[in-house]
């Protein structure tokens, strides 16, 4: 690997920043040798000399003019001696700004990068040079990210010329990998049925596409910058024909399909709950058939609805048995934080950890889980500032599942829908939330109330699964057993009474920060 020499020219005794890049340096497996600070050029020439690296970073904070005068003698310097090498500049912002204008160096770092920026430069890839080529595939990127996550938010504004400059800005700005547009309902509901939308409801919950070629556009938009991923919400109705518009206009990057919402267990779509779970397990086995990965997002739809946490637990765990008897082999399995409002942040770690072991204990060569963690909206006050400490603290306490994917939730979604400005400042907020946490966090797990937690959640999972095999037709995730469970009250949640072909006839409380089913007469 290549040897860094690296020291603060001039009279700059500041240490902090090139200390900081030769560790991540060495952490990529550079040799790195470190000649000190106030170093004057004929110091850093002898040291060139002896030294005989193959890239030299140099550092200067101290001002912009005098920034200037020793990048002119140092270049009058290094040409008389004939040394042609990489260099590396880091300062401020005033000081980087001098060291561009120079053309001395290869890279120049002002403090505002990223920690996975510099590590991908130090990899060799120059993203500002735009020099990389950016994996199209979902494990792909993951595996080109590696140790950061990926990063995922939606956009759907009002008009699609909103939405397709939207998109641009996200993808020039480099800070997601993955964009997921948001369609009104109208197009949810009635893309391929246009004459029976509500037009006074364009633009209402997202951006109004209408036709095939408004999706190929806003794949379009997404070619530049750091070229993201592309996927979409899915629409309510007609799963499979959505499933191939979205594989053959945005190389969907993941497929999200429920196991029962969108009919009239939610009343998001007017299909009978029977069919609806017929033909969304259709849509996953179609997705999972041509190698595109599938989520199911189906826990957090219960919780959203003030379920108890072992139906939760459970509901994930057989949204992913579904997934893998369905042909799945990616599987993005989505962790909701905050989900009912009122939930401690310990009894979130334990609950999303009962999820997670069962999960990945059904992980094989060919059924591939992957972590997707996102901040509860419900909990986001209205309130910017509050949201902002919110979205942050979700992320930062969510870092723990160790996620390879973190759908962030911009801090006004409470109240508005986001634009790109809100999005980069949420993203950034994120990012230095979980590289703070990538330090090291306390190992939840060994907390003894998370560990009981988390094991009664797995053991009431287990009730629930076996009064579902009591009354399973096929097996266990088929159609027919999930509706008997549904109509049994097996599954239930208090948020489906009196508007859901589901009992809803169970009572929930948070109680020491989780949800349990209670008596409510007692």
């Amino acid at each position: 690997m290549d040897k860094i020499l690296a020291g603060a020219i001039g009279s700059d005794i500041h240490t902090a920043g090139i200390l900081n890049f030769l560790g991540l340096a060495r952490k990529e497996g550079y040799e790195c040798v470190y000649i000190g600070s106030v170093l004057g050029i004929d110091k850093l020439l002898d040291s060139i000399k002896e030294v005989s690296p193959d890239i030299i970073a140099i550092s200067y904070r101290l001002g912009g003019e005098s920034c200037r005068e020793l990048l002119r003698e140092l270049r009058t310097a290094l040409e008389r001696e004939g040394v042609e090498k990489k260099m590396i500049f880091g300062g401020t912002v005033e000081t980087a700004g001098v060291a561009r204008e120079s053309g001395m160096f290869d890279r120049v770092f002002d403090g505002s990068e990223s920690l996975e920026e510099v590590t991908g430069y130090l990899r060799g890839r120059d993203e500002a040079g735009g020099t990389v080529e950016y994996p199209q595939g979902l494990l792909e990127r993951i595996a080109f990210k590696e140790p950061f996550p990926l990063i995922r938010h939606h956009i759907g504004l009002q008009t699609l010329e909103e939405t397709e400059l939207a998109v641009k800005e996200l993808a020039q700005s480099r800070l997601l990998d993955i964009i997921s547009l948001a369609p009104d309902q109208n197009c949810q509901q009635w893309f391929f049925h246009p004459e029976n939308m509500v037009r006074s409801e364009d633009g209402a919950g997202g951006a109004p596409f209408r036709k095939r070629e408004d999706f190929e556009r806003m794949y379009e938009a997404s070619r530049r910058g750091n070229y993201p991923l592309v996927r979409s919400y899915s629409g309510t109705r007609e799963l499979l024909k959505f499933s191939l518009l979205f594989k053959e206009t945005l190389n969907n990057a993941w497929a999200a399909i429920p196991l029962t919402w969108y009919s009239q267990l939610d009343g998001r779509s007017d299909r009978e709950l029977l069919e609806a779970i017929r033909e969304n397990q259709s849509a996953i086995a179609w997705n999972g058939g041509r190698g595109i990965p599938v989520e199911i997002n189906e826990a957090h739809q219960w919780a959203l609805r003030y379920c108890h946490d072992a139906i939760e637990v459970t509901m994930a765990y057989l949204a992913a048995m579904a997934a893998r008897r369905l042909g799945v082999k990616v599987y993005v399995a989505q962790y909701m934080m905050n989900t009912p409002p009122g939930i401690s942040p310990s009894m979130d770690i334990a609950k999303s950890l009962a999820k997670k072991e069962l999960i990945e204990s059904l992980k094989s060569e060919s059924f591939i889980p992957v972590t997707m963690v996102r901040p509860g909206l419900m909990s986001f006050p209205a309130d910017p500032h509050m949201s902002m400490g919110q979205l942050v603290s979700s992320l930062f306490t969510a870092s723990y599942l160790q996620p390879q994917i973190v759908h962030v939730v911009a801090y006004c979604e409470a109240t508005k829908r986001a634009t790109p400005v809100e999005i980069i400042e949420s993203v950034k907020m994120v990012k230095h939330a979980m590289s703070e946490a990538a330090k090291g966090l306390p190992d939840f797990s060994k907390d003894d109330k998370i560990e009981r937690h988390k094991e009664f959640l797995k053991n009431e999972s287990a009730t629930i699964l076996e009064a579902m095999e009591s009354i399973k037709i096929s097996s266990l995730t088929s159609p027919e057993t999930i509706y008997a469970a549904i109509n049994a009250g097996i599954l239930d949640a208090p948020g489906l009474r009196k508007m859901s072909v589901a009992k809803g006839k169970t009572t929930t409380a948070t109680i020491d920060g989780a949800t349990f089913a209670v008596d409510e007469n007692n």
